[in-house]
């Protein structure tokens, strides 16, 4: 039976195809929420026998039925249902077909509204700490492979052509680099979502003394979200900007991964990419292509677009929760996904990219010179214009230097001389280290929780 129905107006008597178009991609998608709402539903059964809605018994009955349903779910025998519409019927029906009265008490004080919010928080909570230390991970493989490669000349390029001498190592940490103001990006959206939605109901709160600081100390949210109508109006918008820091992070790894397939070409051969990342053409013998990096980069516009979808459903939406918000789900679960699942691909394929020394070096041409032959006049008492126009009228008298010799010249700070690294290690070590606790902290309380 639905939570809305009575006996009058059962799921029997409802048009089906405005029960599955209602639904949705709802009941799908609930099913990877399972767990989560009964996590929430535990903590808020621990807070209804505090203040007198249940009795100890009650509620050890309920807590050991919503954990049968975890390993239910675990086992793949938890199905929600089409009519069901979603895991909070579902858990309900469940818990009142085996507790009776004592099931029927579980939903007081709260809405499916911050039901699904609650839901939702531990689930983004969770996925994000993952987001954050593949994310770490991915940047501690890149700088293992700038030190592997460190000082390996390479041309560097503006507009696609060859424009200054660079190094591999200089390119790899410009990755790294991006990736941690990404860090500091989600490090928001994190903050963000840790706030518990929990006893807000429908948005305006219930004429019961919920202790909703209790719900939030025992789901180890950092703060309990203050405003019980902002409660529902934050829907899609806390979605929305965690899918924001996922598009950053996607974009640097369509950048990276349109490196990779340029400079891996044979036009290029400046890299190798492992063969066990790379398929073959079912029409030409022995060809090799990199699908995997081509995947990552087309499923960047994806999780943009997921972005654009949240904040497109409630940028018109009034005060107060709308059906339309529901439709912000998809695109926040699917979006957490795909980022981490690209970036645990990128790691192994950065862990085992080879450096092709002798193509890099033999790319390098007279002209790439150019810049750093007008600055050795400069240092010899022309001024920068003077030298800029002698050099740009001797262009064909500009001699193949060595690009090593050329790079040790740069010397300030965030060149191929001077990259930084162990700032950069030490932050990614200690971030590491954040993360873990972070994410032991939340384990320990949820694990407390359920016993």
């Amino acid at each position: 039976m639905k939570l809305w129905e009575n006996n009058n107006n059962n799921h029997t008597n409802n048009n089906n195809k405005i029960e599955k178009f209602t639904a949705g991609e709802d009941v799908s998608l609930d099913q990877l929420l399972v767990k989560y709402d009964v996590i929430g539903s535990i903590a808020h059964a621990v807070m209804l026998q505090k203040i007198g809605i249940l009795t100890q018994s009650e509620l050890m009955d309920l807590k050991r039925a919503l954990l049968e349903i975890i390993e239910l779910d675990r086992k793949g025998q938890f199905k929600i249902e089409a009519w069901e519409e979603d895991a909070h019927t579902k858990i309900e029906n469940y818990l009142t077909t085996k507790l009776g009265e004592s099931g029927k008490k579980i939903h007081t004080g709260r809405s499916r509204n911050d039901q699904i919010l609650v839901d939702l928080r531990l689930y983004t909570k969770e996925k994000l700490l993952k987001v954050q230390k593949n994310l770490l991970n991915l940047s501690n493989t890149l700088v293992v492979f700038s030190k592997e490669n460190k000082s390996l000349p390479m041309p560097g390029y503006t507009h696609l052509q060859k424009a200054m001498p660079s190094s591999v190592d200089l390119w790899a940490l410009s990755f790294v680099e991006s990736l941690l103001d990404d860090l500091t990006f989600t490090k928001t959206a994190y903050n963000l979502n840790d706030q518990n939605p929990l006893g807000s109901a429908a948005g305006y709160g219930v004429p019961i003394d919920l202790d909703r600081e209790l719900t939030t100390n025992l789901l180890d949210f950092k703060k309990t979200q203050n405003n019980v109508l902002y409660v529902q109006n934050s829907r899609g918008k806390i979605e929305s900007i965690v899918l924001a820091t996922l598009a950053q992070i996607m974009i640097d790894l369509s950048k990276l991964s349109n490196d990779l397939i340029l400079f891996s070409t044979e036009e290029f051969g400046f890299f190798d990419i492992p063969e066990e990342f790379r398929t073959g053409s079912s029409i030409m013998p022995g060809k090799r292509n990199p699908d995997s990096l081509e995947l990552i980069r087309a499923r960047t516009n994806k999780v943009i677009s997921y972005y654009s979808q949240a904040m497109n459903i409630i940028k018109d939406l009034p005060s107060g929760y709308s059906r339309d918000m529901q439709e912000t789900k998809e695109p926040l679960l699917k979006g957490l996904d795909i980022t981490n699942s690209c970036l645990e691909v990128m790691a192994p394929i950065i862990n085992n990219l080879k450096a092709n020394k002798e193509r890099l070096e033999k790319s390098f041409s007279p002209e790439i010179f150019a810049a750093d032959k007008t600055f050795k006049l400069v240092a010899q008492g022309f001024s920068f214009r003077d030298a800029y126009k002698e050099i740009e009228r001797n262009l064909q008298r500009v001699e193949l230097t060595s690009p090593e010799e050329i790079i040790k010249l740069r010397k300030s700070r965030g060149t191929s001389g001077d990259l930084g690294l162990d700032e950069l290690e030490k932050r990614i070590k200690e971030e590491l280290n954040f993360v873990k606790s972070k994410k032991e902290k939340f384990y320990q309380k949820i694990d407390t929780l359920i016993g």
